[in-house]
C-alpha cells in the first residue's frame, strides 16, 4: 500500500481542503474494500437528533427478525466520512454475523465541535433502543462499535449509556480506536511515515475535532482518561501494528480488563491505520473482519 502510494505521489488528506480531503478519503475507502457485498434489505431514512435530522443506514439480514443489532460509527477523525464511508464494512458485518447494522450519519468537524458528534451517536442508539420493534431490532441484544474516530465514538458512547440509564449493550468492538488526546506513546512518536497515516494525521484530526485542547481532558474525548471502567460492556479492541494510535488502543483494553470487562485485544501484525476497511486488497483486513463476526456472533448469542 505505502509503495502505491509513493508511486500514485497520492498526497496526504491533511494536506487537502476539507472538501478534497473528504472526497479523496471516501474514493480511497472504496477503492480497498473490494465489491460491495449484497445484503438482504438495505434501508436509508432519517431520525430526531440534537442539532436536526440526522441520516441512518439500515442494513438488514434475511428473516423475520427481530435482529440482533449492531450500531455502527465510522471512522475519519471526526472530520472526515459519511454513511457512505463504512458502507463496505457494515455489508460485511451483516452478512457474515447474521446481524443488522445501522450506522449514524453524525455531525462531523470543524462544523460541529465536541460533543456534538457523540451526542449524536448517543441520540441514534437511544432512538434504535425505542424503536427496536418498528426496526424489527431486539433491544436486548444491541452492541455498539466502530473504527478509528467511529471507535472512541463507540467507546463513548458505552460511557453514556453507563452513566444516563442505557440502553444496555451486549459489547463494544472498538477498532483501532482514539483513547487519549494526550497520548505521547511509542507508536505515536514512531510513527512519521509520510506515505501513512502517521502522528501528524493524528493532530490534525484532534485539531478540527476540539474546541479547546483543555477538551481532550473529558472521558467522552478521551476514554482512557475515564476515571472507572467498571460495568462497561465486553469488548473486541482491534490494532495495527504500524498505526500511531495502536498503543492507545491496547492502553484501553489493558484499563477495561483490570477493571473487570471481558476483554479481547487483537494486534495485527505488518497492519496499518485503516487496514479494517481494506478487506477486498488485505488479507488482515479479511481476517480481522471475521474475528469481528464471530465476536459479534458470540455476543448476541450469549
Amino acid at each position: 500500500m505505502r509503495t502505491q502510494r509513493m508511486r500514485n505521489s497520492t498526497p496526504q488528506l491533511y494536506t487537502l481542503s476539507l472538501e478534497e480531503a473528504r472526497e479523496a478519503d471516501l474514493a480511497s475507502i472504496r477503492a480497498s474494500g473490494g465489491d460491495p457485498e449484497p445484503v438482504h434489505e438495505v434501508i436509508d431514512m432519517t431520525i430526531p437528533g440534537p442539532g436536526g435530522a440526522l441520516p441512518i443506514r439500515i442494513y438488514r439480514p434475511e428473516g423475520p427478525g427481530p435482529f440482533p443489532t449492531l450500531t455502527y460509527f465510522f471512522g475519519g477523525g471526526w472530520t472526515l466520512g459519511s454513511i457512505d464511508t463504512s458502507d463496505g464494512i457494515c455489508r460485511a458485518l451483516a452478512n457474515a454475523a447474521d446481524c443488522m447494522v445501522v450506522t449514524i450519519g453524525y455531525r462531523l468537524a470543524p462544523e460541529t465541535k465536541f460533543p456534538g458528534a457523540i451526542e449524536d451517536c448517543y441520540a441514534a442508539l437511544r432512538w434504535i433502543d425505542t424503536h427496536a420493534k418498528e426496526i424489527h431490532a431486539d433491544p436486548a441484544r444491541i452492541a455498539v462499535g466502530g473504527d478509528s474516530a467511529g471507535g472512541n465514538l463507540a467507546a463513548a458512547v458505552t460511557l453514556l449509556a453507563r452513566e444516563r440509564g442505557g440502553p444496555a449493550l451486549v459489547g463494544q468492538l472498538l477498532v483501532y480506536p482514539n483513547t487519549d488526546y494526550f497520548s505521547d506513546t511509542a507508536s505515536l512518536r514512531e510513527n512519521t511515515d509520510p506515505w501513512l497515516f502517521n502522528q501528524t494525521s493524528v493532530s490534525w484530526y484532534w485539531k478540527h475535532y476540539l474546541a479547546d485542547p483543555e477538551q481532550g481532558r473529558d472521558p467522552l474525548a478521551s476514554p482512557l482518561r475515564a476515571e472507572d471502567l467498571g460495568g462497561l460492556p465486553a469488548a473486541l479492541v482491534i490494532t495495527a501494528e504500524y498505526d500511531p494510535i495502536r498503543d492507545q488502543g491496547e492502553q484501553y483494553a489493558e484499563r477495561l480488563r483490570q477493571a473487570g470487562v471481558p476483554t479481547v485485544l487483537t494486534r495485527y501484525d505488518g497492519m496499518v491505520h485503516g487496514f479494517f476497511a481494506m478487506s477486498g486488497t488485505l488479507d488482515g483486513g479479511k481476517r480481522a473482519m471475521a474475528q469481528a463476526s464471530d465476536q459479534l456472533r458470540a455476543w448476541f448469542t450469549a
